[in-house]
């Protein structure tokens, strides 16, 4: 190795959306040698790019509850070894290793042949103090490798810890022993009732399987130990708020998927088109609009050229819900995430923003001539987003359970999410550049749809599912606020993967790169399918092209969705059967629905072709009859 060589740090690289998603604060990485926990944003160095965007940084300190937040990059490591250390750090955890020896349990007899029983591979558990220089010396003086012990012990809150194995193999918290502590694994090591935990010394044995007993308190209750965030960051009690009671800590692999999930919120910068609407309003309302008393007469008064001017490019509606509100003597409305860029790209004229180079957003709307009775009767808008901009934020993460938006984009601020700093003033945050295309769908033909008697035969199965699973995940839907998402929601979602799937062929994108934003409220009814990445990738110009023939697509991802090649039994699955467990799903499967989970919004869930297409079952709930 070269002089130069020995003098670079060793350093993880991970890009800067992986740091929001999968690597942020508190999440666990393997190392060749260490397992290492992502610190706290009080331990993140170097300088850090601001990122503005005030509508999610407000969000962000309403979730939080603070007054104001930053949103910055992640920082990045300097290159020149003689600058001062930058990025990211980590710590050492869990603090207890295997050494990796070669030994089985029983141990042969003095004639040498093994004992009757079950044989079980075994190798020393050891605390970080008994390592020297970090491996395990045997009693034969020779340096052994360890490698990290993968079961740790976290609660729901995101506090994690090490075992304190002594305490689980004696069952004893009271218990002094401190004999050498063996893992006998047998088999493949992957089942917990053939994994032992043994103490050298007074024989006790006790199986791993002990600390998987859901609602179990065999690891006692949780400490409440942060440590992402330092060594006396411990919060001084962990307790469920529902009961309470405190809160007990669960065995957790630390490589496994249910580890570590980010909670991200994000927002589409968007022209601040009420800026624009309240100024052009101000411009006419004292001489002309403070005294009408409804939106016909409004029409009347908009023929005189001088209104007629000023309020160019606004709708009648849009208008005349800005003059309410003033006559009312309301506030400025707070509208949720999803319901600002929905009402934007409805409401403004044929082109948003500005098409130039730095631009954050531009969107044109394109003619509505060529579509065929089927789509035209349920296609209020198709709009075309040759640039766009996203902006994700981490605001928390949670162990063992996904919390994800609501339906609306939003974040319950009663959430449980484990924190990112001590006190938080910023988050990290990136964003991304993209184009895309919007389908807006009419209201009236969706609430048609949804007075249909079969329509509503299929919600109330789809909506049993949804108790069932809050009942099996112990959630008290009043209590904690989750609800059905509803019909049109689980309708446009399912016709959104239908979509993604179909255009990925053409428009050059993999479909794992295509994500997607479902609106479904009061606000009106859309799909935006868009890509992003933070480098030149996500524009490259396919998913505008097309949304020029959108209407093609929409034929054949219809076409597509009536079969499945898991047939009939997929069509046939009812949400409410308790013996498969798929809940939250209706005609959906791994055949027809479900994508990469980069592009879904709802992980997966809340997805039913039946809604959309006719399926060989016939149920007659369809929003596209044949």
């Amino acid at each position: 190795m070269s002089k130069s060589n020995k003098n670079k740090r060793s350093q993880g690289q991970v890009r800067q959306s992986q740091i929001i998603s999968t690597f942020g604060p508190g999440a666990m990485v393997d190392l060749p040698k260490h397992s290492v926990l992502i610190s706290g944003l009080n331990h993140w160095r170097g300088d850090r790019r601001r990122i503005f965007e005030e509508r999610l940084a407000a969000r962000v300190a309403k979730i939080l509850q603070v007054n104001h937040v930053k949103l910055y990059a992640p920082p990045v490591h300097e290159q020149d070894p003689k600058a001062p250390r930058t990025g990211i750090n980590v710590f050492t955890f869990p603090i207890w290793f295997l050494a990796q020896v070669k030994e089985t349990w029983p141990k042969l007899n003095e004639q040498g042949k093994l004992l009757p029983g079950k044989i079980y591979r075994t190798r020393p558990l050891l605390p970080w103090g008994n390592l020297v220089r970090g491996e395990y010396l045997s009693s034969e003086k020779k340096s052994i490798p360890v490698v990290p012990v993968r079961f740790v012990q976290a609660c729901v809150k995101g506090h994690i810890s090490d075992i304190n194995w002594y305490r689980f193999v004696h069952n004893d918290s009271e218990n002094k022993c401190q004999g050498q502590l063996w893992l006998d694994e047998g088999g493949s090591g992957n089942d917990f009732a053939e994994i032992y935990v043994r103490c050298e010394a007074c024989k006790k044995r006790r199986p791993l399987a002990d600390a998987t007993v859901r609602n179990g308190k065999v690891l006692g209750p949780c400490q409440g130990d942060r440590p992402w965030l330092g060594s006396f960051a411990k919060e001084p009690s962990c307790i469920r708020e529902s009961t309470g009671l405190p809160e007990y800590s669960r065995l957790l692999v630390r490589s496994a998927s249910n580890a570590y999930f980010s909670q991200v919120l994000s927002v589409i910068s968007l022209p601040d088109l009420d800026a624009a609407l309240q100024e052009a309003v101000n411009s006419v309302y004292e001489n002309f609009l403070q005294c009408i008393e409804s939106i016909d007469e409004f029409k009347i008064y908009r023929k005189n050229p001088k209104v007629s001017r000023c309020l160019e490019g606004f709708s009648d509606e849009v208008v005349w819900e800005e003059v309410q509100r003033r006559q009312s003597g309301q506030g400025k409305p707070i509208k949720s995430i999803k319901q600002v860029e929905i009402e934007t790209l409805l409401s403004s004229p044929g082109e948003i923003g500005e098409d130039v180079p730095e631009g954050d957003f531009h969107a044109r709307s394109r003619t509505l001539d060529n579509l065929q009775p089927t789509f035209s009767s349920r296609i209020e808008r198709i709009v075309l987003v040759d640039r766009l901009r996203e902006v994700i934020a981490q605001v928390g993460f949670t162990r063992f359970e996904a919390e994800m938006p609501d339906i609306d984009g939003e974040l319950d601020i009663s959430v449980r999410r484990a924190a990112l700093d001590i006190e938080t003033t910023w988050v990290p945050a990136i964003e991304n550049r993209g184009e895309g295309v919007f389908i807006a769908f009419r209201k009236q033909a969706i609430e048609d749809w949804l007075k249909r008697e079969a329509v509503k035969k299929r919600g109330r199965e789809l909506s049993r599912g949804f108790d069932i699973w809050c009942a099996r995940k112990g959630i008290d839907q009043e209590k904690e606020k989750i609800k059905f998402p509803g019909l049109q929601y689980i309708m446009l979602h399912s016709l959104s993967h239908l979509l993604i799937v179909v255009v990925s062929l053409e428009c050059g994108y993999a479909a794992s790169s295509i994500r997607e934003r479902i609106y479904a409220s009061d606000a009106g009814y859309g799909i935006l399918l868009y890509t992003g990445s933070s480098g030149s990738e996500g524009t490259l110009g396919g998913l505008v092209e097309v949304g020029k023939r959108i209407e093609y697509h929409l034929e054949v991802a219809i076409e597509q969705g009536r079969l499945c090649s898991n047939d009939p039994v997929c069509a046939q699955h009812r949400p409410d059967n308790e013996q498969e467990e798929r809940f939250l799903h209706g005609s959906a499967c791994d055949g027809c629905l479900l994508i990469a989970e980069t592009s879904c919004e709802r992980r997966n869930e809340f997805l039913d072709r039946a809604l959309v297409v006719s399926t060989v079952e016939g149920l007659g709930a369809e929003f596209f009859p044949e």
